[in-house]
């Protein structure tokens, strides 16, 4: 997600309430005008259907005005200029069903046709606030859920025949929805088969695999009776905002507070990674530097089974609870006592755990840094350089705190700054390397700065507005931090944020591009809008209903191409299973397409160029080809490109174990596909690999040009070289 550069906190409009993480409060203007015009509405349009609804019980007047706002916010702000009209009356109505049922297990095609009327309908209904389709299209839902969870239970002691040759759909995407329940039934019957055949190929015994399935389908439905208004509304308006674009989206408050807390790398609880396992809630990590560490009483696998709030409050069962409700009653203020009834993992009595909340800084999910010397990583054949890595899981930054003037608020720029000043203090480097690898993005603001830290002052990317207004976003600190050689790490994973970083060091000719073939490609900003605005709490008597995360303006890079659909290509390709997958915004229903806008006043630096991308794809090649473990990671490519094009997965179980024993062989061979990602907490910034140490080697290689064009230049000194910023 990229939220907008914040403006300095002087400058943030009192009034607007714009967004929750602190940024630019974009648009003052427009925010009053919506304003003024859901205030008229407010006071006039919900006098007639939106309270009857409320008389029924079937929708409060908090989520009609929440639904009614967030569809104003969309035809106003969106950045396509796009209206909510009659196709998207349709699109939406396809997309709700779908968003319930995406593997099309519950719903018929009858059920679709008995809410056909509304097809074309619901434009003006959620301008209206009216959800009555929502709510009756969940009722239906929760109906075909209790039905079809029923006959998977009689299905689970069925006798099945493995010695069949049928098979099953694997993607929902190729089949329609079920013509009659026969039809439905002989799909459920593929499933259960399916399920049950899973389970024996890990040799499980079939009583066990059935009281397996029997809670598993049980779970399910506990589950989904916990299911809440907000989650309907969360549910309808998100796919009401990806018609308009897949990443505007509706967040409830509870979703938006999980959003905050990955943007300000914080929270306050226990510091325990949870999971939920066959309704249990399921101890997965103990995060280093809270309340749980501590303690030391809370083990990996152990389950919780009860959570009560203070000293003497009763213990609630949180068996068969959906865990983000189960985390929230765990997480509170810091310096508040929770205790927890736990069941430990080896089966032994279960315990009463109190603990103390206290805030945790997520240090798994901020910028790191390790310098490599590469004689010690790659052997005495290896130039006798260091490298000093910086692995940037997200480009996170704590708004609220920066705003307040925070002392050492977080900032992945600040912490990039470190790790450089880090390889500076331990000797200097040769050279740097900046890993985006699964990346997905976050603050504008801190793209921008970590730029800053590489180029010097000048355009770092171009943002267009709605109105089709263009401006120029500059880094604005003189000098540089780090000046030599730079090499950029990209995947398919990296997106947003990390793609105006990598965009601008291509364009600006400041480093190779090193990775997949292109990144992700999304090129669109995001602003989070609560909903309805603060301005209107006591004039409907609510508190805001969660936020709108709203794609208000696309990005450009300085050389005038949008990051959109395209991505950023490398300069020296290496061979990766991501690059094969369907991962990008080229694959993401309504994404926007790419375009071009005038290019920014910039002057680039000469210390990349074609020629120089095409030498080191050159050398990097001849290495590829003789590693046996890039052999292996080819082998896997092959493997998948083959399996792609299959649509359906077998139920005999011979078949079966015949594709089993080959993937095993697979990834017997190769270990190192798991090794060279990133690595997070304390292991290894660069963990050892073939990849990794590919990318070192191109590195090393860059280097080498460096050094080589510095002593030609003291040579012929009338030569033209390689530039440094700066120099």
């Amino acid at each position: 997600m990229i939220e907008p550069r914040p403006a300095t906190p002087s400058r943030v409009p009192a009034s607007t309430g714009a967004t929750q993480t602190g940024g630019k409060a974009y648009g003052v203007r427009p925010w009053r005008a919506v304003l003024i015009a859901a205030s008229l509405t407010v006071a006039v349009g919900l006098a007639g259907s939106l309270f009857a609804q409320n008389e029924r019980g079937d929708t409060t007047r908090a989520d009609a005005t929440t639904a009614r706002m967030a569809a104003e916010l969309l035809d106003r702000y969106h950045v396509s200029g796009a209206s909510i009209d009659n196709e998207t009356s349709k699109q939406l109505f396809a997309r709700f069903f779908e968003s319930l049922d995406p593997a099309k297990l519950y719903f018929e095609q009858s059920d679709l046709d008995a809410f056909a009327r509304y097809e074309t309908q619901l434009d003006d209904a959620v301008r209206r606030g009216d959800l009555t389709f929502v709510n009756a299209v969940y009722d239906r839902y929760q109906e075909r859920l209790s039905q079809r969870v029923a006959f998977a239970q009689r299905l689970i002691d069925s006798q099945f025949d493995f010695t069949v040759d049928e098979s099953i759909v694997s993607d929902p995407d190729d089949i329609a929805w079920a013509a009659s329940p026969a039809e439905m039934n002989e799909r459920w019957r593929k499933r259960i088969k399916y399920d049950v055949l899973q389970l024996t190929l890990e040799d499980e015994d079939i009583k066990d695999i059935r009281e397996r399935l029997h809670k598993r389908y049980s779970n399910l439905m506990s589950i989904q009776q916990q299911i809440e208004p907000a989650d309907k509304l969360e549910t309808f308006i998100t796919a009401l905002a990806m018609t308009f674009d897949p990443h505007s989206s509706f967040m409830s408050e509870k979703t938006l507070e999980d959003f905050q807390i990955s943007m300000n790398l914080s929270l306050e609880g226990i510091g325990a990674a949870l999971q939920n396992e066959d309704g249990y809630v399921t101890v997965k990590q103990i995060i280093q530097g809270g309340a749980a560490e501590e303690d030391g009483r809370l083990g990996l696998e152990d389950k919780i089974i009860g959570v009560a709030q203070g000293g003497e409050a009763e213990f609630t069962d949180v068996v068969e609870m959906r865990i983000g409700n189960v985390v929230r009653l765990i997480r509170g203020e810091s310096g508040t006592v929770v205790r927890l009834q736990v069941m430990p993992a080896d089966g032994g009595e279960v315990e009463v755990i109190e603990l103390k909340r206290r805030k945790i800084e997520l240090k798994d999910s901020a910028v790191r840094g390790e310098i490599y010397e590469l004689q010690e990583r790659l052997g005495e054949d290896a130039p006798p350089l260091r490298i000093g890595v910086i692995n940037i899981p997200s480009f996170y930054r704590d708004f609220a705190g920066a705003n307040a003037g925070v002392e050492g608020f977080s900032s992945t720029s600040r912490d990039v700054l470190k790790a450089l000043q880090e390889f500076r203090d331990a000797g200097g480097v040769d050279g740097v390397i900046v890993d985006l690898r699964y990346d997905g993005g976050g603050a504008l603001t801190e793209a921008i700065e970590v730029t800053g830290l590489f180029i010097d002052q000048g355009p770092v990317v171009q943002v267009k507005d709605p109105a089709g207004k263009i401006e120029v976003h500059h880094d604005e600190r003189p000098d540089v931090a780090y000046g030599g050689p730079l090499v950029v790490v990209t995947n398919r994973l990296s997106a947003s944020a990390s793609e105006i970083f990598a965009g601008a060091i291509k364009d600006y000719g400041r480093g190779i591009i090193v990775g997949d073939e292109t990144t992700h490609g999304k090129g669109t900003v995001q602003n989070v809008m609560p909903v309805p605005p603060k301005q209107l709490f006591n004039l409907i008597g609510n508190a805001s209903q969660g936020a709108l995360k709203l794609t208000i303006q696309q990005f450009y890079r300085v050389n005038g191409d949008s990051t959109q659909n395209l991505g950023v290509r490398s300069d020296v390709v290496l061979p990766d299973m991501l690059d094969h997958m369907e991962l990008g915004e080229q694959f993401l229903d309504n994404a926007l397409e790419f375009d071009r806008i005038a290019a920014a006043d910039f002057k680039p630096v000469p210390m990349a160029s074609p020629a120089i991308a095409a030498r080191l794809q050159e050398s990097s090649k001849v290495r590829v080809d003789a590693d046996p473990e890039f052999a292996k990671i080819l082998k896997r490519i092959e493997r998948y490109e083959r399996d792609k094009e299959r649509k359906t997965v077998s139920l005999n179980e011979a078949e079966r174990r015949k594709e089993r024993a080959e993937l095993k062989a697979l990834a017997d061979e190769d270990e190192d596909e798991e090794e060279r990602q990133p690595g997070p907490g304390e292991g290894p910034v660069l963990p050892e690999g073939a990849y990794n140490d590919e990318v070192l080697r191109v590195t090393a290689d860059y280097v080498q040009m460096f050094k080589n064009a510095a002593t030609a230049q003291r040579a012929t000194p009338n030569q033209p070289t390689i530039q440094t910023p700066g120099s």
